[in-house]
């Protein structure tokens, strides 16, 4: 067994994508630009409904997985496989874009608070050029475990003997949201072959053995190798706790697109141009 550490401490920043909604950025940041395989984590939320009401009006994805997980609000998705849904409280859409997937999401709500995260997933060469396809995951089919001291959504991953409903990926992803009450700890076993981040949503936590350094809401989190992370709650607390198998290839990304090289992200953008991007 080895212990888990902090090796960095990271302050989400401010920014806005889609038409104008507002978000906090962790990962795809000039601090945090790739935790392999991760290519970005946000954070979008907002009582006010004009940071959010004019969403993510339809726009291109190639060779990357989406991970949107709701946990306030409503959104409606469509895409140019033909697929539509509405999000709602506790959903879960993990979408591999492959070769390419026009989508939109926009806000079924008109005022109210939103809350979620998006996840990205960078996928192996050899899969970029897939089909797309994606997993609707609605809240009551998100394993669960809850004792007197905390409670997990479990997306992705093993807890005790409680399995997440994704399974058999490349990249063997955990993905846990956790509550831990006041004066609580957990601890988390990952295979030594992940990288893998904490992110802070409210509360403040003390993570590993050794850190003593103080973690305020909507903080990554960067992690050290090993196989067993202890966080204590000095307050009750939740976060997200995510992992995965580093993919180990050479990235080239364009704003949308994730490719291996420049060339492949030039052939994405003329494919995009000429109306072959999404035909399959």
């Amino acid at each position: 067994m080895s212990e888990i550490e902090i090796t960095k401490i990271i302050k989400a920043i401010n920014t806005s994508d889609g038409a104008g909604v507002k978000l906090k950025r962790s990962i795809g940041t000039p601090e945090a630009n790739y935790i392999d395989p991760f290519l970005m984590l946000d954070e979008f939320g907002s009582e006010n409904k004009d940071d959010y009401i004019a969403g993510f009006p339809p726009h291109p994805h190639r060779g990357i997985e989406t991970v949107t997980y709701m946990l306030n609000g409503e959104f409606e998705h469509e895409d140019s496989t033909g697929s539509k849904g509405r999000m709602t409280p506790g959903d879960v859409q993990w979408m591999k874009t492959g070769r390419g997937i026009i989508h939109s999401e926009m806000p079924a709500m008109a005022d109210g608070k939103l809350l979620g995260f998006q996840l990205w997933i960078n996928m192996p060469a050899k899969m970029k050029m897939n089909k797309p396809k994606y997993d609707y995951i609605k809240a009551n089919k998100i394993a669960q475990f809850k004792d007197e001291n905390k409670s997990l959504n479990i997306i992705a991953g093993k807890f005790e003997n409680v399995e997440g409903p994704v399974k058999k990926h490349n990249v063997e992803p955990i993905f846990f949201d956790i509550e831990l009450n006041d004066n609580k700890k957990i601890n988390l076993e990952v295979p030594k072959t992940h990288n893998s981040f904490v992110y802070l949503l409210k509360g403040d936590v003390k993570i590993g053995k050794n850190n003593t350094r103080k973690i305020n809401d909507s903080n990554l989190v960067l992690l050290s190798r090993g196989t067993e992370l202890e966080v204590y709650a000095n307050k009750k607390s939740r976060f997200l706790f995510i992992a995965g198998k580093p993919i180990g290839e050479q990235i080239a990304r364009g704003g949308p697109f994730v490719m291996n090289t420049k060339q492949e992200i030039q052939q994405a953008i003329k494919d995009y141009n000429n109306g072959t991007f999404a035909k399959y």
